[in-house]
């Protein structure tokens, strides 16, 4: 009978996660500290580092200067973690940073699409150059954290699933040019979930409805509008909570034998298993109620926060 692998120890083990000031990634640094692995926080501000160290009771957690988009300070955090880890080098990499930006395709500049690609595709692979040669030296593992929306693409969350589809390519190839060299690549993908990063959504994509010729931003306001609002509102009553999140990178870092994909919450698995099963023919049709106007609604041009 087939026995599963306990869980690999901490101790000893470092790993570094990009985007921790807030939300998951702040959540997935408290816990690893708390379990026993020292943990390497990306942040952008000192004050967001330094709360972040106050309030990990395990005294385990450092945080880094880091900003996925700045090469010069993603090169300065890994000699900062090589400093520290001497031979063992770097257990995980938890790539975590990212952001989302929601609006029609059709209303998107290009310096926008630009900020998304570069944040959560880009300044990912710029992170993982600079930190393979730790990881390497420790046989470690790297996790890439996506999105349910990397599976199947929602109208009106184009850029942001044209990042997350991105990553997911990305980390399929990696995961096979890294495994003869001993580093596992695993994707933990969340499914809806409340964190901090909502406070934006809704503010740049109505600022990209703002920056769209009127005649085109026309076309999609009233959609538009009442799919932030219930999207929102998805993520606010979502059963899926940080710590789900947590756990599973936990998983990912600590198994002997790591999973390439861990879905977490109910959404993100049955989105999983439709992509798999349906047509997109019959995927299409299910969405198009989101980009139907209703004839009976006034357009409104505001977003209840």
């Amino acid at each position: 009978m087939f026995r599963k692998s306990a869980p690999l120890p901490p101790d000893g083990k470092t790993v570094v996660i990009t985007g921790a000031s807030t939300g998951l990634g702040r959540e997935c640094a408290l816990h690893l500290a708390a379990l026993g692995f020292t943990v390497f926080a990306g942040v952008r501000n000192p004050e967001d580092g330094k709360r972040l160290v106050d309030d990990s009771p395990s005294g385990r957690v450092e945080y880094l200067l880091i900003d996925v988009t700045d090469e010069e300070s993603i090169r300065a955090a890994a000699e900062q973690v090589e400093s520290r880890v001497a031979g063992d080098g770097l257990w995980a990499l938890i790539n975590n940073a990212g952001v989302c930006i929601s609006a029609p395709l059709e209303c998107v500049s290009s310096d926008m699409l630009r900020h998304q690609l570069e944040t959560n595709v880009i300044g990912q692979v710029a992170v993982l150059r600079s930190f393979l040669p730790l990881l390497r030296r420790a046989r470690g593992r790297v996790v890439n954290v996506t999105s349910g929306l990397g599976t199947v693409a929602l109208p009106y969350m184009g850029p942001y699933s044209t990042a997350q589809f991105a990553k997911e390519g990305m980390s399929d190839a990696l995961r096979r040019e890294l495994a003869p060299m001993g580093v596992a690549v695993s994707v933990v993908s969340p499914g809806a979930i409340m964190t901090p990063i909502w406070d934006k959504i809704s503010a740049d994509g109505l600022a990209a409805l703002a920056g769209a010729p009127s005649d085109v931003a026309n076309l999609y306001r009233q959609t538009f509008v009442r799919f932030l609002r219930t999207n929102e509102e998805g993520a606010r009553t979502s059963k899926t909570q940080p710590a789900d999140v947590a756990k599973a990178v936990r998983a990912a870092v600590t198994a002997a034998r790591p999973k390439t994909r861990y879905r977490v919450g109910a959404d993100a698995r049955q989105g999983s298993v439709l992509a798999r099963l349906l047509p997109d023919t019959a995927i299409d049709a299910s969405l198009r109620k989101i980009v139907t106007p209703d004839p009976t609604s006034e357009d409104n041009d505001h977003v209840r926060h």
